[in-house]
């Protein structure tokens, strides 16, 4: 088996792991931690990591109850504390010791659950008046979250919370009458933000201290064992011999390790290590190889059944089952990866691209002998979450403690303690950059629902859409779902993909749903593109980041991602015409035809987007796949018709041209 896997080995060398992390800090600012001189510091921090994480599984496994409000409190102080620890103020800053003024702030930190604590009773009494204390420790908590948010994650998301800040103090002030309001203290914001759950401790913060951090510690543990592993083995086995091989290999690892991790870049750096240079060596270019593996990373997230703990983070949001989220997600994800997968074939056909030598891939039965015990633990979390009445938070738990069991079966996964350990760590760790986010987050939410912004900002995309086609409500909502798209680009940018949603659920979603457009799909609209701001330029890390190890150009990679990832662009707007696309009140069969069709108008999309199929496509034949694939893709009766005998003579008539041209080529 060694010798059969030889091509996907994910035991990297000492100089290999150090160009690895090399590469990640270079596009992911939260990952230039410091690391210290001192082995004392780095066992004292690596020791309170592993206790944060073993708080989180204690909360989870239910066998201490804790109040919301305290429970948040004490997950943003020790992130808040792990901030000021791990991340310099200043990029040239030492990164071997910790500055003088972060010990100040570490004390702080320290400070702000322990005051939480104290007042309590206070804080949750009706009529509660902040003192002068309150507003003391409520103001150094906001500095607090805002400067540890622009050490890990830059500074558009903390100037973005100071700009929503002063519009809550001077909302009198603002020309436009749409967004004007009577205007706050800055004590009546204080309190608002940080001594109930509607701010900074509020629905953002929550959703961090439970599922984000569980999916978390679980993610880094199926790493430690040897998930990656398999996910390389099995892509490889599966697609690896196949024309365009290496490339359908790297969407098949990325997605289904993206699916587990949900960080974009980290997921692009560890698979594309691998991936990029087989693509490359299989002659596709430098931005091709790179894009292919930043759309699946992205993509990674759109992924049934965990989503990169997406699924459970919308559910919690709308009040729904998982369940609901889980199914509605399944086919604009199998629309997604089937669109770059026809985009490969079509340029492996076109360029002649082979796959991998057989005598070189790993065999699927081998794979699973091997390492296919790993797969337990998801088929357990999955099965709990349709078939029991446990919580999340304890299906959660209990997934990671099979895990580790599960782990123990075989040699080849078995943990020892300190692998334990250090993935319990290195969890704490991961949590810090989503978890300050997620709280800066609260301050937009928190002042959005104080001054009722979100529902201004609502109207005025609503009066944007309908001003345009008074007399036209579908052109109407079209023009509304434009404006949302790049309101939820926007303010994804730079973000990781589940604080964006929890910024674009707040500010975007409830145009459409005003609009008459279903919660469910107005927020996986919002998701869909929150998440592909990371995808786009100007600011595409995934890309970006692809590209840092293809030695591409970083804005073509980033086009030529966009390029791969059109159907799931296109899907969104489809799935709110059509809720069908959701699964939304349909049965089995009527389900299963909209996925039928959907796949067909994946695949003219490809067609259209490569400009290939059997031959090279003209432009006006471009222009018919791309619009019988809306066609089809809207699985309305008519349209389906019309769409697939459109699709049959489009096939047909490349046929004939791909015959003609092989016959001049002879």
């Amino acid at each position: 088996m060694a010798e059969e896997t030889k091509l996907f080995q994910p035991e990297l060398s000492a100089e290999e792991a150090a160009k690895q992390e090399a590469m990640l800090e270079k596009h992911e600012k939260a990952a230039r931690t410091r690391k210290f001189g001192s082995p004392t510091m780095n066992k004292g921090l690596a020791l309170f990591c592993f206790l944060f994480t073993v708080y989180h599984l204690v909360i989870a496994s239910g066998m201490v109850s804790i109040q919301n409000l305290k429970h948040h409190a004490i997950h943003v102080g020790l992130i808040l504390i792990l901030s000021f620890v791990l991340y310099p103020a200043w990029e040239k800053a030492s990164r071997k010791k910790i500055a003088w003024y972060d010990y100040i702030f570490t004390a702080i930190a320290i400070a702000e659950p322990i005051y939480v604590f104290l007042r309590y009773d206070a804080f949750i009494s009706t009529g509660f008046k902040p003192n002068m204390v309150d507003l003391v420790m409520g103001t150094l908590l906001v500095i607090l979250v805002l400067e540890a948010t622009r050490r890990i994650s830059g500074a558009a998301l903390p100037i973005l919370c100071i700009i929503f800040l002063l519009y809550g103090m001077f909302g009198r002030y603002v020309p436009i009458d749409l967004f004007r309001h009577r205007g706050y203290t800055w004590a009546a914001i204080i309190k608002y933000l940080t001594t109930d759950i509607y701010g900074i401790y509020g629905s953002s913060i929550k959703v961090s201290a439970t599922y984000i951090v569980m999916f978390i510690i679980f993610g880094e543990v199926m790493n430690k064992c040897g998930m990656g592993r398999l996910f390389n083995d099995l892509a490889s086995a599966v697609a690896g011999g196949t024309k365009g091989g290496p490339a359908k290999v790297g969407v098949i690892a990325s997605g289904l390790l993206g699916m587990i991790n949900g960080a974009a870049v980290a997921v692009v750096v560890t698979t594309g290590s691998f991936t990029i240079p087989l693509m490359k060596k299989n002659k596709y270019s430098d931005e091709f190889a790179g894009a292919v593996v930043a759309t699946a990373s992205v993509g990674g997230q759109l992924m049934p059944p965990i989503m990169g703990a997406a699924a459970f983070v919308m559910a919690e949001t709308l009040g729904v089952k998982y369940a609901v989220i889980v199914t509605a997600a399944i086919i604009p994800a199998i629309v997604y990866y089937s669109g770059i997968l026809f985009q490969v074939q079509l340029r492996a056909n076109k360029d002649k691209m082979y796959g991998l030598p057989k005598d070189q891939l790993p065999k699927v039965g081998v794979v699973l002998k091997e390492r296919g015990h790993l797969l337990i633990p998801i088929i357990f979390l999955v099965s709990m979450m349709f078939l029991s009445g446990w919580t999340v938070l304890k299906i959660a738990f209990w997934s990671i403690i099979i895990t580790i069991a599960v782990a123990e079966l075989r040699p080849i996964s078995r943990m020892s303690l300190k692998d334990i350990y250090d993935a319990f760590a290195q969890a704490a760790k991961s949590t810090v950059s989503v978890a300050i986010s997620c709280a800066c987050v609260g301050i937009i939410v928190g002042v959005c629902s104080q001054t009722g912004f979100a529902l201004n900002i609502a109207s005025a995309i609503i009066s944007i859409g309908r001003n345009a086609f008074p007399t036209i409500p579908a052109l109407s909502l079209f023009l509304t779902l434009l404006f949302t798209m790049v309101t939820c680009m926007i303010l994804g940018m730079g973000l990781p993909s589940i604080p964006s949603y929890l910024i674009t659920a707040t500010i975007a979603a409830p145009a459409l749903i005003q609009l008459g457009v279903p919660d469910l799909a107005a927020h996986m609209f919002c998701f869909y593109f929150a998440m592909f701001a990371n995808l786009t330029p100007p600011v595409a890390l995934a890309s970006f980041a692809a590209a840092g190890i293809s030695g591409g150009n970083p804005m073509k990679t980033g086009w030529v991602s966009v390029k791969l990832a059109i159907a799931g662009f296109i899907v969104p707007y489809m799935f709110v015409y059509n809720q069908g696309l959701l699964l939304y009140g349909v049965n089995f069969f009527s389900g299963a035809w909209i996925l039928f069709t959907s796949i067909i108008g994946v695949a003219l999309i490809s067609v259209a987007a490569e400009g290939f199929l059997y031959a090279k496509v003209p432009i006006p034949v471009r222009v018919v796949s791309a619009a019988t694939a809306i066609l089809l893709i809207s699985s309305e009766p008519i349209s389906d018709v019309v769409g697939l005998a459109l699709f049959v003579a489009i096939v047909l008539f490349q046929r004939v041209r791909g015959k003609r041209e092989a016959l001049k080529a002879a």
